[in-house]
């Protein structure tokens, strides 16, 4: 039995530079060689199969560069030492949901997304905050991430204390790109291949940001910059030029990304009639004529004769017909010219047929505040339904249901990882509820301390005190998910779909990290004989188990009393594990063998994986015979915490 400890593959979020590596080796396996420190990429090779000139480490090249950056790649890549901890008792409908609500620095989080959901991920849409030169709460200085990350948030004592980023700091800029380039490098990796990234943000980033995600999406993956008319006013004190917009920035994650269409209004849909009758349906006329010259477009140039008189008709002076001659006796020969009521017409036009025209419209970059909303909209939208205003600047639901038209089809995972005031997952629900979509949510907001003694914070703060919550900013998004879920099934009373959501809670991992003491090592043994962290329970440590073996956070778990131990069987008997915390060896029989009997129930389609607690046997006997049962029949990988 294969014992899993903190070093373990089993045990560790995604290592994408392992990824990276094997990547590079399946394209140029002569790339890859032994360096002192194990697997090595050879860069006299590289230089070889690229070219010299290629390859460079000058300063001076395009791209944008700060300090800090190199460390921010880093980042990205440095495996997590955490684990998301279930929360039923914050969740709503835990047993039957498929949506994620996650508390937690996101940075932490979307690593330990990486195993169960790279490649799944079908929309990202991100309102990171702006770069307004007050508190930063997304420091880049993480020697122990998770500790940070506890300390940050004041759920262990010692806290860091959060610096104001102003501009005339010497790192405005610097310390924003810090923050956003690892975030993007990782929620990159989470897209489908036909998934999208959109990202909101002000006039100030927004010249870095397109040089940052060109790096990280490829310049040929940029979409559009979206110019959202957030406002319907302009302040009469502003002293400048009023802003009225916002950015939306909209990256592809490859080719294979398809965008949808805008439905069609009821006036451009009013266009269309049958006057005449057409068997072939409603139709709109459209003009015959193109404003080229005849001499740039000489076989362009020719009489049509009218029907009515039989006179020949020209273009005007300056003008041609839209088609070739033959292309016309074509379209003549079919029906398709329109001269008017009674043939009134002087000129041709073109019938133009309702079921021949796309089923909706080309998305625009110009969003008006007539079509997607803006900010009062919003936060009259958060304010209606919590009973007071607690978000600063939430974004309205037409506009990420816009978003989700789109980019998000009726199966697509959604992703949010600046949750905040929750208004992804409102517009999602709203949007299934309306299409009767099965679209899932996945949002992660960091539990960023409201403060009492902050006038911005404090009407927030009391309604989280009102609540009985702690007084953060992730309890205000998940009381915003409640309630819309609610608000969703009142306002749709035939809607049978999602409107729970998971709560999971980033902590550390539950495997406890060797940390001897050198005064005392006898008491350090004795304290790491179950590695374990105390406290922890069966729960805690089945979902760790679901996101380091790569399983979706939502998959179905069932449970069984099997010689008067918990046994779980998850996503149909790709895992099934016995955490209880003793195993005497006259169990050992009766739960191997009802283990076993289960198994054969399911016939799973891939191989099995059995998980213990490896303290729980009573010696090593009762270990060996317990695993060499269940190798007897056929479940081979059978491991212990």
């Amino acid at each position: 039995m294969k014992k899993i400890d903190v070093t373990s593959p089993e045990a560790q979020s995604a290592d994408l530079v392992a990824e990276n590596i094997e990547q590079l080796k399946e394209l140029f396996p002569e790339l890859i060689t032994e360096g002192p420190d194990g697997v090595a990429v050879n860069v006299d090779v590289l230089n070889q199969l690229v070219g010299d000139k290629t390859i460079t480490d000058a300063d001076e090249k395009y791209g944008l560069n700060w300090h800090g950056k190199r460390r921010a790649r880093q980042l990205a890549l440095t495996p997590s030492t955490g684990t998301l901890r279930p929360c039923p008792e914050d969740s709503v409908d835990w047993d039957t949901t498929q949506n994620l609500m996650i508390e937690g620095d996101n940075l932490e989080v979307l690593k330990l997304l990486q195993k169960s959901y790279a490649g799944k991920v079908k929309l990202i849409y991100i309102d990171p905050p702006y770069n307004t030169g007050k508190d930063f709460v997304y420091p880049d200085n993480f020697q122990d991430n998770i500790k940070n990350y506890l300390e940050l948030t004041g759920q262990v004592e010692g806290g860091q204390k959060i610096s104001s980023n102003t501009e005339s700091s010497g790192r405005f800029h610097t310390d924003w790109l810090n923050m956003m380039y690892p975030r993007l490098k990782l929620a990159r990796n989470l897209l489908r291949e036909d998934g999208a990234l959109f990202l909101t943000l002000d006039d100030t980033e927004v010249a870095n940001m397109r040089r940052i995600g060109d790096e990280i999406f490829g310049e040929e993956n940029f979409v559009a910059n979206v110019v959202w008319q957030k406002k319907y006013a302009v302040a009469n004190d502003d002293p400048g030029i009023g802003v009225m917009h916002d950015h939306i920035l909209v990256y592809r994650k490859s080719e294979g990304f398809v965008r949808g269409l805008l439905p069609r209004t009821e006036e451009q849909n009013a266009r269309y009639s049958n006057l005449d009758n057409d068997p072939r349906g409603e139709w709109a006329s459209d003009n015959y004529v193109s404003n080229k010259s005849k001499d740039e477009r000489p076989t362009l140039w020719y009489p049509i004769r009218h029907p009515r008189t039989g006179e020949d008709v020209w273009p005007e002076e300056f003008a041609v017909w839209r088609y070739s001659q033959e292309k016309h006796q074509e379209i003549e020969r079919e029906g398709r010219l329109y001269w008017g009521p009674d043939q009134s017409y002087r000129k041709p036009r073109l019938k133009r047929y309702l079921k021949e025209v796309q089923q909706g419209i080309v998305p625009p970059t110009w969003w008006t505040f007539e079509d997607c909303g803006h900010n009062d909209e919003a936060q009259k939208e958060t304010s209606g339904l919590l009973g007071q205003k607690v978000f600063s600047t939430p974004k309205p639901i037409r506009l990420i249901q816009r978003m989700l038209t789109i980019a998000a089809p009726k199966d697509a995972i959604v992703l949010d990882f600046f949750a905040g005031s929750g208004s992804t997952a409102h517009a999602v629900l709203k949007a299934n509820a309306e299409d009767l979509g099965q679209r899932r949510y996945v949002m992660v907001q960091l539990p960023e301390p409201l403060s009492l003694d902050n006038n911005d914070q404090k009407s927030a703060a009391l309604f989280c005190e009102q609540l009985g919550k702690p007084r953060t900013i992730a309890e205000l998004t998940k009381e915003r998910l409640r309630r819309a879920g609610a608000k969703v099934k009142a306002e749709n009373p035939m809607f049978a779909g999602d409107t729970g959501f998971r709560v999971f809670k980033l902590d550390h991992s539950n495997l406890r990290a060797w940390n001897p003491n050198p005064a005392d090592l006898e008491q350090t043994l004795f304290a790491h004989q179950d590695h374990l962290v105390e406290g922890r329970t069966e729960s805690d440590i089945l979902y760790e188990l679901l996101l380091k073996l790569g399983l979706d956070l939502c998959v179905p778990i069932e449970k069984r009393s099997i010689a008067g131990r918990d046994v779980h069987l998850v996503g149909g008997g790709v895992l099934m594990a016995c955490l209880a915390e003793t195993i005497t060896r006259d169990d050992v029989e009766p739960l191997a063998q009802g283990i076993v009997a289960w198994h054969e129930e399911l016939v799973p389609a891939g191989d099995t994986t059995c998980v213990f607690r490896d303290s729980a046997f009573a010696d090593d006997v009762a270990k060996t015979n317990l695993a060499a049962i269940l190798e007897q029949h056929g479940i081979n990988n059978v491991r212990s915490l």
